[in-house]
């Protein structure tokens, strides 16, 4: 995921580079009066991939008794507020609805019922960013962002008296996060269009045990929490 993470940033900075040198010649600015306001807003649509970081009590050797995460693309909708503090900083709150699926696959069963968990979450996340921006190069303005979040987990399972035992794999409800990210604002002629991408790392364990402590699910996890990617297309 980090990995992943760097290797974006380094192809976002080159494209900047890239599109600073295209953008050079002046051109006809669109909505030249648009980041004077001091309050905008707008909506965004995206996509989502979550993941789960896994701290263990017992470290083995042997890779194979690591629970497996198998990853799907999820969908984000929400809200944009977004207020001027300076030419180049701006502080935004993005509330939105967030779907996703992630699957638990344990080692060490044989039957389907055992080794798989289907992990549904629906998010209400809440993120309070700080965004800064550079000069804007004609109709292009590239930024960075980060922040901190919060989320309420719809699916988490956490009251539910039933565990693995039963085939219910509980979460907690809330949860609290880091951002950091960057983007791109395309002044078009009657709107801001702006393209972006974060990783999100949740700063919280998640994990609701099961009632067994030696649990074959959950007894050797010290420690679960989330950790993804969003990708917004964001109008103002």
């Amino acid at each position: 995921m980090k990995k992943l993470f760097f290797v974006l940033a380094v192809l976002f900075i080159a494209n900047s580079a890239q599109a600073q040198w295209f953008f050079n010649k002046e051109r006809l600015a669109n909505l030249e009066n648009f980041d004077k306001k001091r309050f905008t807003w707008g909506y965004y649509l995206g996509f989502n991939s979550y993941d789960f970081k896994f701290d263990y009590k017992d470290q083995y050797e042997d890779d194979n008794t690591d629970i497996q995460v198998e990853r799907s693309a999820g969908f984000n909708v929400g809200l944009v507020g977004d207020m001027r503090l300076t030419e180049y900083i701006n502080l935004r709150l993005e509330p939105g609805l967030y779907f996703t699926q992630r699957n638990l696959i344990y080692p060490g069963f044989e039957d389907r019922k055992d080794y798989l968990r289907e992990v549904k979450s629906t998010y209400i996340h809440v993120p309070l960013l700080l965004k800064v921006s550079t000069k804007r190069l004609n109709n292009i303005k590239p930024f960075v962002v980060g922040g901190i979040s919060t989320s309420i987990n719809l699916s988490s399972n956490e009251d539910n008296p039933e565990d693995n035992e039963q085939g219910r794999f509980r979460m907690t409800k809330s949860t609290n996060y880091y951002e950091l990210g960057f983007g791109i604002d395309f002044y078009l002629y009657y709107f801001k269009f702006t393209p972006s991408i974060r990783g999100v790392f949740a700063m919280s364990d998640e994990l609701v045990p099961d009632d067994d402590p030696n649990s074959p699910w959950t007894g050797n996890i010290e420690k679960l929490s989330t950790r993804g990617i969003f990708v917004n297309f964001t109008f103002q």
